[in-house]
């Protein structure tokens, strides 16, 4: 059998295909989470224009090699990357997620932290972080150790929610820690040793409809945890009507925006693409 990728100490194989971690580690994150975007993925808006503009950052700034999609979830970025010719490994540390991923046909999943696979230093060409690194307390000393896996000019790339004024039940049901601005992720990029490459938001008309009928409810008490049914609503907006070709158009036109390189002040996520700095480039 092969062995796994990233130059890893600590995997066995798993019955059902993946490698796996001897031990487990304690997550910010719904056990529930996984089943829940399981159920969404595949007709959200939210989740295929993600990949729209996550595989489009990636043929403007290309990895440069195999492309490992760290708390991957299902593996609904990493068929897409896939799809789009990036070769990928998924590191997903919830079971249910490598699970998903591998009915999903992904070839390379890892059910592991980073920290339990025992990545090798220096072992990675890319990493994607896509929104993951609001579920961790220490951001700085978590991507810190991101830049240590990668090789030298290694590149890592990052979406993340947008603005502290959106905050919501659901970032607190998902485990989130904090939302960010495109200057704070910069910030915190640099300080964890990477040079930023380019920082923009997406999702440019999400931010009102958010405010108003996500975080002025959760500060009144008057929205709960969500479920399959209020996410449904919330992710397979627009349908076939008026409405949704209004939606369809307004994605259209960010999309053409950012292929262009150009950025965008504002919207519900932001993204980064950093490298390693210094004399770590070689």
């Amino acid at each position: 059998m092969e062995a796994p990728p990233g130059g890893t100490r600590n995997l066995v194989l798993d019955p059902k295909g993946f490698w796996i971690a001897a031990q487990d580690q304690a997550l910010s994150y719904p056990e529930e989470g996984n089943s829940l975007c399981f159920s969404l993925e595949e007709d959200s808006f939210w989740f295929r224009h993600r990949n729209e503009v996550i595989i489009s950052t990636l043929r403007r700034l290309p990895p440069g090699g195999t492309f490992f999609d760290i708390g991957g979830g299902n593996g609904f970025v990493a068929c897409g990357l896939e799809k789009a010719g990036f070769p990928t490994v998924l590191v997903e540390p919830g079971r249910a997620g490598a699970e998903n991923a591998k009915q999903r046909g992904l070839s390379q999943v890892i059910c592991a932290t980073t920290d339990t696979a025992g990545f090798a230093p220096g072992s990675m060409d890319a990493i994607g972080l896509f929104d993951v690194v609001e579920h961790i307390e220490d951001d700085a000393g978590f991507l810190t150790g991101m830049r240590k896996l990668l090789r030298p000019g290694g590149r890592i790339y990052i979406t993340v929610p947008a603005f502290q004024m959106l905050w919501s039940s659901e970032d607190k049901f998902a485990g989130h820690f904090r939302r960010y601005t495109r200057r704070s992720l910069a910030r915190v990029l640099r300080g964890a040793g990477f040079e930023v490459e380019y920082t923009t938001c997406f999702f440019w008309f999400l931010p009102m409809p958010v405010f108003l009928m996500r975080s002025i409810p959760s500060r009144l008490g008057l929205r709960g945890k969500p479920t399959v049914q209020s996410a449904r609503k919330e992710h397979i907006a627009g349908g076939g009507g008026i409405s949704g070709k209004v939606l369809s158009s307004a994605l259209s036109a960010e999309l053409n925006w950012l292929r262009k390189g150009h950025a965008l002040p504002i919207g519900g996520s932001c993204l980064a693409v950093a490298r390693v700095r210094g004399a770590e480039e070689g």
